[in-house]
């Protein structure tokens, strides 16, 4: 939660700073088009990569292993979408990195770094590698 406050006025922050530099380059309609064109292409590649981890999940169920690697990238997945739904250019490139299957397998681990200390005083929940 400590972290929660920062980030809310970081990110709003550095977004409208790039916005308004991007925006003076190239003129506010490009801008407006490039916004929404990253939205676009990031509702199709989360579309795409998800399905992809659905299946590789299923396939790993149906062969008795258990999919953790398939539901870290799915998370992944999930929250680089959400990035790119959300317009900036720091939130999109962001999510690009979480959504393409090179860059996001160098940041899993991060991820689930991040969810052990999350869950670590949790009793009920179990890690899984």
């Amino acid at each position: 939660m400590k972290f929660l406050v920062p980030i809310l006025i970081i990110i709003p922050a550095i977004e409208i700073t790039l916005l308004l530099t991007v925006s003076s380059k190239i003129g506010i309609l490009p801008t407006f088009f490039l916004i929404l064109a990253t939205g676009i292409l990031g509702a199709y590649l989360a579309k795409k990569q998800g399905v992809k981890t659905l299946q590789r999940a299923s396939q790993q169920m149906n062969s008795g292993q258990v999919p953790g690697d398939a539901i870290v990238d799915g998370l992944c997945i999930l929250i680089g979408g959400l990035l790119l739904l959300t317009p900036g250019f720091f939130t999109d490139t962001t999510g690009f990195l979480l959504l393409i299957p090179t860059t996001r397998k160098s940041i899993k681990p991060t991820v689930m770094k991040l969810f052990q200390r999350l869950f670590q005083n949790r009793s009920r929940f179990t890690i899984i590698r």
